[in-house]
């Protein structure tokens, strides 16, 4: 078995949660590190004490399981499996093979004496039937490939490789663990994303989605691969793909902006993609039209497209927003006016104001950058993130950080 990479920031979550009464789910796309994370929980389980007769650990998509499709079948087999001394640690990767599974689920919290962690690669796992029967009785742990700084812990460098040399390999390659392997072999690794990724669109969408058309799917998801961070809204998209089909057949083929909707709701539901809805800073409210999307690993897009240096103001957007997303934030795009914020991003107690810029150098650009900010008219922390390395960080109270310190920064509100 290789070996296991500790990813703090998740497994102190399930240890947080342990023996709480709550099922614990980790969702994350394919690849990203789940079952890892259930190995790790394991480890720490057997490390504190716990019998290994009180861990059962089962992988649902290995054909060991093949005969435990429905939830009868699952349940029946695992409660003969529990031991009637002291609790047990249920933990299922892959649940989504088992139909129905959340009925078990339910069954074994009253019936025994359990605490549950499961896993799965597509939101249709935590679909209404779901959320009806164990409503407010489970803590969702979204697992996100790796963040720049776990990037760094991951990987061996040379000694003379400069962190800004690291951070455009991210870039190139992304954040999935399993590249770890591969050294920074760009046809190796693409191989490898390559493989994921039908795996997702053949297993979590398609197969998930009747009648859906695989050709469809691959170029909406390649329209918005190429279009990362720009606004859009599905009418629009239909009409470019109907116009790229015209051109390409040489006949008109209208695609509907509810067709769109509908093939980006399901690389949604496959956590391929993230759309990011509109808030009114001014009106206080949220925008119903016009939201951007943003992909969950910029090695997929690279993959996909090939990597573009020019592209890299819409990538550095992305890994910010990722970024937020692993902070804990809430995320929207923020209109203020006429004009835009990138980031408004949101927590309970906090809300943060954020550009994200290549370079803040030219005067124009600064300009572009910083009026947004200043027609906010609240006193929360506004920032503008780039790649300059500069002594001014400071523009009228709006920060400006160097992007790779503030990936780097334990929060960025320390600084």
């Amino acid at each position: 078995m290789a070996e296991l990479i500790n990813r703090p920031q998740y497994l102190n979550q399930l240890i947080q949660n342990k023996d709480v009464d709550l099922v614990k789910i980790v969702t994350g796309i394919r690849r990203s590190g789940k079952s890892s994370l259930l190995d790790l929980f394991h480890q720490y389980l057997l490390q504190n004490g716990i019998p290994d007769s009180n861990i059962i650990h089962m992988n649902m998509e290995s054909l060991r399981y093949r005969d435990l499709t429905n939830y009868l079948s699952f349940y029946d087999y695992i409660s003969k499996k529990i031991v009637g001394d002291g609790k047990t640690y249920l933990i299922f990767d892959e649940l989504q093979a088992v139909e129905h599974w959340e009925k078990a689920i339910e069954s074994f919290r009253l019936d025994f004496d359990v605490d549950i962690y499961i896993t799965g690669s597509n939101a249709y796992l935590l679909s209404t039937e779901f959320s009806t029967l164990l409503s407010g009785r489970y803590v969702e742990i979204r697992m996100l490939p790796l963040s720049f700084k776990e990037f760094l812990d991951f990987y061996e460098f040379a000694p003379n490789i400069t962190v800004d040399e690291k951070f455009q390999r991210y870039l190139q390659f992304g954040g999935m663990p399993i590249l770890r392997e591969y050294k920074f072999n760009e046809a190796r690794s693409n191989q490898a994303l390559e493989g994921i990724y039908s795996t997702v669109v053949l297993r979590d969408i398609l197969q998930r989605n009747n009648g859906a058309d695989q050709s469809m799917l691959q170029k909406i998801m390649l329209f918005l691969c190429s279009n990362i961070g720009s606004i859009t809204s599905p009418n629009s998209i239909g009409n470019v793909l109907s116009n790229e089909g015209d051109i390409q057949a040489g006949k008109s083929k209208n695609i509907a902006g509810k067709t769109v909707d509908k093939y980006i709701a399901m690389l949604r539901n496959a956590f391929v993609f993230f759309s990011v809805g509109r808030y009114d800073v001014k009106g206080k409210q949220l925008l119903k039209t016009l939201g951007k999307n943003y992909i969950i690993d910029m090695g997929f897009r690279n993959m996909l497209l090939g990597y573009r240096d020019a592209d890299r103001g819409h990538i550095i957007e992305n890994i910010v927003f990722l970024e937020l997303l692993r902070r804990d934030y809430r995320v929207y795009i923020g209109k203020v006016g006429e004009t835009e914020v990138d980031f408004v991003a949101e927590k309970p107690s906090d809300k943060l104001y954020i550009q994200v810029t290549e370079s803040m150098q030219a005067p124009e650009t600064r300009e572009r950058e910083l009026r947004p900010l200043r027609m906010i008219p609240d006193n929360y922390e506004k920032i503008v993130l780039s790649m300059d390395r500069n002594f001014i960080n400071c523009y009228d109270g709006i920060k400006s950080l160097n992007l790779i310190d503030w990936l780097l920064s334990e929060n960025a509100l320390e600084q």
